[in-house]
């Protein structure tokens, strides 16, 4: 299948379920959190699938993969987020494993794709 937009890539569609996933739990975080953790965790979370989305419509490889760089820092960042959710008791041991997983998992996946387009880079030029 040909990748003719960002909505046919597996990390933008893993970065979408990963963003639903803390949409779903955040409302449960206590009302003093609505604008500290539960609203960066939203704000990473939206991040990786959008800055997926806005490398892959950037006109030139090294500019997507800084924005695929962004969206595993965003990853990174997420991670923190909810190591402090769990051990604050905001969400449940289960819950975190099954969201770090998705997350990691997103991380490395991206960076294949930067490292496959940086492959690809070295192809083109030694043609």
């Amino acid at each position: 299948m040909a990748i003719k937009s960002y909505k046919d890539l597996n990390i933008w569609n893993k970065g979408i379920d990963i963003a639903s996933g803390i949409y779903k739990i955040t409302p449960r975080f206590p009302k003093e959190e609505a604008y500290g953790l539960s609203s960066q965790m939203k704000r990473s979370a939206v991040s990786i699938p959008s800055n997926i989305a806005e490398g892959f419509s950037r006109q030139h490889n090294n500019e997507y993969k800084q924005f695929l760089y962004v969206a595993v820092g965003s990853c990174a960042e997420l991670e923190t987020h909810l190591v402090i959710s769990m051990n604050q008791g905001y969400i449940s041991k289960n819950e975190y494993d099954e969201l770090s997983r998705m997350v990691d998992h997103e991380a490395r996946m991206i960076m294949s794709m930067v490292k496959s387009i940086k492959l690809n880079q070295r192809l083109s030029t030694s043609d």
